[in-house]
């Protein structure tokens, strides 16, 4: 069953079994393309077709995944639909508004872009790579030696500051320092693996072999996150009233009208034939 907040994350990477909080494993994973050469979409056959005879313009698999992402990325979803996501697998209400469907691919590629950290879906005028700097600062510098590597860190929420050992970021609203995807806290998981004594479980002397000072490198790192995070919250209250309109203004397609998916098509990609520059889903 989905938790609270969003319903999937999205990844650039091949995600591996411990791509969601290194413990629900990568199993419901769905890649934008199954080849690639990135020529064969990974949608039922037909659904396409359907979708530009409704909207009289083809439509894409790019549009398609953008929009799912739209629905599926807001706390909203989950909430709306908490007593139908009982019975386990995400299902996407599809409008049949051609401008409302386009609004929800437009948002969803934002998100995507914003998710991947500016690498995939980049809109124009942006450069790859690069994400929308945000309000968070190093208000006070993490020292960068191996005496004050940090071993903890907190938050003081009338500041708005998370400090991090001798050093201090913000401003870092209550929202973002709690964001969580199905109960994975991603601001605090993301600062406990950076401490000096690390985070996780050990399994291997590998686990042992940590870095030795917090570098800029870390700090920029931590920026980025805080920055996406921003954006992402900001996006929160669009996305609600996108669900609502979606679902109360209608209508939208039907089950019956939908083709069912092949064995071939239910069937996962070959290690060798998954796109390596494409974003997958991760359902939560």
């Amino acid at each position: 069953m989905l938790g609270s907040g969003p319903a999937s994350t999205v990844t650039a990477s091949i995600p591996d079994r411990h791509h969601f909080r290194g413990s629900f494993g990568g199993k419901d994973v769905v890649p934008l393309w199954r080849d690639a050469a990135a020529t064969k979409p990974n949608v039922t056959g037909g659904l396409l077709d359907l979708l530009a005879r409704e909207f009289g313009r083809p439509v894409s698999p790019e549009d398609l995944f953008a929009y799912a992402y739209a629905v599926l990325a807001s706390p909203g979803y989950v909430e709306r639909f908490s007593e139908e996501l009982t019975i386990p697998g995400p299902r996407i209400p599809l409008t049949r508004d051609r401008a409302l469907f386009a609004e929800a691919a437009e948002l969803g590629r934002r998100l995507i872009w914003l998710h991947t950290y500016g690498t995939r879906f980049v809109p124009d005028g942006e450069r790859p790579g690069v994400v929308p700097q945000g309000s968070a600062r190093a208000i006070v510098a993490v020292p960068d030696t191996a005496a004050d590597y940090p071993e903890r860190f907190s938050y003081d929420e009338p500041s708005q500051t998370v400090h991090v050992g001798k050093g201090a970021f913000g401003p870092v609203a209550p929202e973002i320092w709690s964001f969580s995807v199905s109960g994975f806290e991603v601001v605090r998981s993301w600062l406990a693996y950076r401490m000096k004594g690390g985070a996780g479980r050990r399994s291997s002397p590998l686990d042992d072999i940590r870095p030795e000072r917090w570098t800029p490198a870390f700090t920029e790192e931590f920026l980025e996150l805080l920055w996406v995070l921003e954006a992402t919250v900001a996006t929160y209250p669009t996305l609600e009233f996108l669900i609502s309109r979606v679902v109360a203004t209608g209508p939208t397609l039907t089950a019956a009208e939908l083709s069912s998916p092949t064995d071939a098509e239910r069937a996962a990609p070959s290690a060798s034939s998954t796109p390596e520059d494409q974003p997958s889903l991760g359902l939560d």
